[in-house]
């Protein structure tokens, strides 16, 4: 069964942040340029939360507020469940379905090491889907 540790070996656990005391417009204009839909947010070098493209349209958009003088700790999320590298990708879907949410910050050794998001659990998913099938293939055919 794969793990967490598959998808980080693939993706890199390189993690953009930012702090909580800067705009959500800066914080925004850094997840464009990186293309990401989430980035975590650390205040002296710990990790507090993460700011997600839904955060700004839920708390800040429909809500009429602006994203010019709008702070990203007035509206990043906290509490999200934490996984490990050795938690499994079945796992990592449940726990996503469950709270609905689209990103997980895995941490090792109380130490962030790296975040997933559902689109990588459903490609970690293909992955595995298409070994299983070549490996299948290959049983028939010898």
């Amino acid at each position: 069964m794969k793990k967490v540790s598959n998808i980080l070996k693939r993706k890199g656990s390189n993690v953009i942040t930012i702090t909580p005391d800067i705009t959500v417009l800066d914080a925004l204009k850094q997840m464009a340029e990186k293309n990401i839909g989430s980035i975590v947010v650390e205040e002296n070098g710990n990790y507090i939360g993460l700011l997600t493209e839904r955060d700004y349209a839920r708390k800040v958009i429909l809500k009429g507020k602006s994203s010019t003088t709008t702070l990203v700790k007035e509206i990043m999320t906290t509490g999200l469940p934490r996984i490990t590298p050795d938690n499994s990708v079945d796992t990592c879907m449940q726990i996503m379905s469950e709270n609905n949410i689209r990103y997980l910050p895995v941490f090792e050794n109380d130490q962030l090491c790296g975040i997933i998001s559902i689109n990588d659990v459903i490609k970690e998913t293909i992955l595995t889907q298409e070994e299983t099938i070549e490996h299948l293939q290959n049983y028939i055919h010898s």
